[in-house]
């Protein structure tokens, strides 16, 4: 089964370093569906394999120009306290009750995002009022960041999700980032989300090293190839993916 698991993952992987998301709640559906792990292992597994995918994914994205370091590191390092308090939660949760949670939050997850597409109207790489203003206040514009950080952080640790159509939301309405700069970003600020997250679950018996290695096999060598392909299509193509991968993984979830 082994091979199995590292061949599907690099397809997600390639799926997954194209949107520059974390992927992780895509790996939770694939392991509990398509493998039969049960929840609890799965969403630890799936949210440490992010701190290796996502290093490989945001690698790449820092390449191509895609990242911006001070909103990366201000969000990550408060999203990385927010995962830790937040996954040792995730054990007092019913098997049963906490696939509906994680399915549920993916799902919202690409309807807010689809929904902010359809208010925000045509995209543009220019910053919005709310954004320039955050953007030309250093102390807002830690403070919206740092809560940013812990909101999304929370969310990951609790339901072993990337958050990262959250986290792209709040930096392309927030800190007015481009769609580009957005999917490169959020793959730098889940590296320390995925550690603190992971740490987590592991104090908790909820990691399983083997599956978490084969995994990591699998999705540092997709997502590193899928985040070279981001730049070059439109962002029309590049947002409509963001949206539909995490409604995918979530109904996929609840036919598990």
């Amino acid at each position: 089964m082994a091979i199995e698991i590292i061949l599907i993952m690099i397809a997600a992987g390639l799926i997954v370093g194209f949107v520059g998301a974390g992927g992780s709640g895509f790996i939770i559906s694939i392991l509990t569906v398509l493998f039969g792990f049960p929840i609890h292992v799965a969403l630890g597994t799936a949210l440490a394999s992010m701190l290796f995918s996502s290093f490989s994914g945001a690698v790449s994205h820092y390449r191509e120009g895609n990242v911006t370091l001070r909103a990366g590191l201000i969000i990550g390092i408060f999203g990385a306290v927010g995962a830790f308090i937040s996954s040792h939660f995730s054990g007092f949760i019913p098997e049963d009750i906490l696939n509906y949670l994680t399915a549920g939050m993916l799902v919202l997850s690409g309807v807010v995002l689809c929904i902010r597409l359809l208010l925000m109207g045509k995209p543009s790489d220019k910053k919005n009022t709310v954004s320039a203003f955050i953007y030309r206040n250093k102390v807002i514009y830690f403070i919206s960041a740092a809560l940013l950080g812990i909101l999304t952080g929370a969310l990951s640790g609790l339901f072993g999700i990337g958050s990262a159509p959250f986290i792209q939301i709040g930096l392309l309405i927030l800190l007015g980032l481009s769609a580009q700069q957005s999917a490169g970003t959020t793959m730098m600020i889940i590296i320390p989300i995925a550690l603190a997250g992971g740490v987590g679950y592991a104090q908790l018996g909820f990691l399983d090293i083997k599956l978490l290695l084969e995994v990591v096999a699998g999705t540092m060598i997709g997502s590193y190839i899928g985040a070279k392909f981001t730049k070059r299509v439109r962002p029309v193509y590049l947002k409509t993916a963001m949206v539909l991968l995490p409604i995918f993984a979530g109904f996929l979830l609840l036919s598990a």
